[in-house]
């Protein structure tokens, strides 16, 4: 029966940023990486708390959350199999500024803050890696900021229809969370993403069936995408 290192390496052989570590080199990692696994709902971290390492998230569904003094909450980023977070503020030294929690049930790899610091000293190819993550997320942020100043709501939603369809591989996509969840996202109000649904609907579009929902007309989407603007 293999041992929970074990476990843990075969998950850590399938992360990007560690398939070019040798057996050696991996095991130090390893040494410095626990799992945690989180029912849906449950809270991984509060803003707030220490940064202690970074995450990778194996399977499952977390999001990144600023939660207001008077509780509403404001969705930041939605991650999946295969995606990290907290590597920004582990390096800056800072507790979290965002709380996490799980969308659904999940399974991830923390990595201690000490022990990557000390691998980094050692892998330049490593620290390139991270580079590369954090730049192309920064790249995402700003996409995301020029897209709530210069997009419509209507531009938005087409935006992130297409995409989970490009993801989903074809016409018929399912939402995997909640469409509160992604109005938050899209920086809507649920009634907005509502209304937008119901429109593209209107128009022979999308047919929308709970969380399924099928594009009907793919250039006649990306067409009124472009008329909104």
């Amino acid at each position: 029966m293999a041992s929970d290192n074990d476990k843990v390496r075969n998950l850590l052989m399938q992360v990007p940023l560690f398939n070019q570590l040798d057996a050696l080199e991996l095991d130090k990692v390893v040494a410095g990486t626990t799992e945690e696994r989180l029912r849906r709902g449950e809270v991984l971290f509060h803003r707030g708390q220490p940064c202690n390492g970074f995450h990778i998230i194996v399977f499952g569904q977390v999001k990144l959350v600023a939660i207001s003094p008077g509780g509403a909450e404001k969705v930041v980023r939605l991650l999946g199999p295969g995606e990290s977070f907290g590597e920004a503020l582990m390096f800056l030294d800072k507790p979290y500024i965002l709380t996490a929690v799980a969308l659904a049930d999940s399974l991830l790899l923390t990595i201690d803050k000490h022990v990557l610091l000390d691998e980094l000293e050692r892998q330049p190819q490593l620290a390139r890696k991270m580079l590369a993550g954090l730049s192309q997320r920064l790249h995402a942020f700003v996409s995301d900021v020029k897209s709530y100043s210069l997009h419509s709501g209507t531009q938005r939603v087409i935006g992130y229809l297409l995409q989970v369809g490009e993801s989903a591989g074809g016409p018929e996509l399912r939402l995997q969370v909640s469409k509160n969840v992604i109005a938050s996202r899209l920086n809507l109000t649920p009634e907005h993403f509502s209304r937008i649904l119901n429109d593209l609907t209107s128009r022979n579009l999308i047919r929308v069936d709970g969380r399924d929902i099928t594009i009907l007309n793919e250039q006649g989407l990306r067409e009124y995408g472009a008329e909104e603007r």
